[in-house]
């Protein structure tokens, strides 16, 4: 084995033990405690379940689906945001810039305020994934109507698909009832605590999917993080390709907005962390990235419903409050920025 290949296998280990060592921590952490013996019996050997209190049968029935969720949420956010960023040579790309989360947010709130969800819960995340994939489809069609689809427009456009997605949403705000618009702005905060009924399997076959396909194309992704004109001299088809990345990477993040909300930073800050810390090889970026950003978005839910209990405040608020400082400091130490 390369000395490459061995520093890749002990990232992914070291990346696969944080996340690991969180989703524990989380797991057990909450106004009813679970000791570790427990909690390794419950591990171990799942008949153990049943000999626990039920107090702490009850926790782990819904502690456990939150945890799961946010590795998965987190992975998907930090493997779309590390592919975004590779296909438009921009470190600033994520799925806000690009208005996936604006249409997602849109499709949700257009439910939400007219109360189509209390009889079908499940059709909130339906609406938030056909929201993003709308935006994708308006956001690709505006960008490619010159013919050429140059990076810079498929961002501008994405600016353009979030402002008028945005102004929507604000205008269903003021012409709903109060109460049902609070149900939308929490949502719009982003938030773990209630996944719909049967959410998980549908999450977890997107966000796995997205991962394995997205680290498949880690070499296509170094190319095309190079430039069209090198990409396609390394025998890349560089408008199939990106076509095809793209909506990949949108699919992911429309499954994780669709059971999450919106929760922003993840997507930004978790690439471009990885990137100075381990290099921008894709084929170990992109599953680094999923690690990473699983572990991040299980530790800030678990601090999102520690820090003031028994009250939790909406895990897309911890992520921008750590995420917007931790984010500055980065470009801060980037040669050339702010300065030039």
């Amino acid at each position: 084995m390369s000395a490459s290949a061995r520093r890749a296998l002990l990232t992914l280990a070291a990346l696969a033990a944080l996340a690991a060592g969180a989703a524990l921590v989380s797991f057990k952490t909450g106004p009813v405690s679970v000791s570790w013996g427990e909690l390794v019996r419950v591990v171990v050997d799942p008949a153990a379940r049943e000999a626990l209190p039920a107090p702490s049968r009850i926790l782990l029935d819904l502690r456990l689906p939150r945890v799961t969720l946010g590795l998965l949420v987190g992975a998907a956010l930090a493997v779309s945001g590390t592919t975004f960023q590779a296909l438009l040579r921009n470190p600033l790309a994520d799925p806000y810039l690009l208005g996936l989360s604006g249409g997602a947010a849109l499709g949700a709130v257009l439910v939400l305020v007219t109360g189509a969800t209390d009889a079908m819960p499940l059709l909130l995340p339906l609406a938030a994934v056909a929201g993003a994939l709308a935006a994708v489809v308006a956001v690709w069609r505006l960008a490619a109507g010159a013919g050429a689809l140059p990076p810079t427009s498929l961002i501008l456009a994405g600016v353009v698909v979030s402002s008028f997605c945005s102004a929507l949403v604000m205008f269903l705000a003021s012409v709903s009832p109060a109460g049902r618009v609070q149900g939308a702005l929490y949502w719009l905060m982003g938030s773990l605590a209630s996944p719909a009924r049967g959410i998980l399997a549908p999450v977890a076959v997107a966000v796995l999917a997205g991962v394995a396909a997205l680290t498949s194309a880690g070499g296509r992704l170094n190319a095309l993080s190079l430039g069209e004109e090198t990409a396609a001299h390394l025998g890349v088809d560089v408008p199939r390709t990106r076509a095809l990345l793209f909506f990949a990477a949108s699919l992911v993040t429309g499954a994780a907005v669709a059971a999450a909300g919106l929760v922003g930073f993840v997507g930004l800050v978790v690439p471009h962390a990885l990137r100075t810390l381990i290099g921008a090889d894709h084929r170990l970026l992109v599953p680094a990235s999923a690690l990473a950003g699983a572990a991040v978005l299980v530790l800030a839910d678990t601090a999102a419903r520690s820090v003031l209990p028994p009250a939790e405040v909406p895990v897309g608020v911890v992520t921008a409050l750590f995420g917007a400082p931790f984010f500055l400091v980065l470009l801060r130490r980037r040669r050339g920025w702010m300065g030039q």
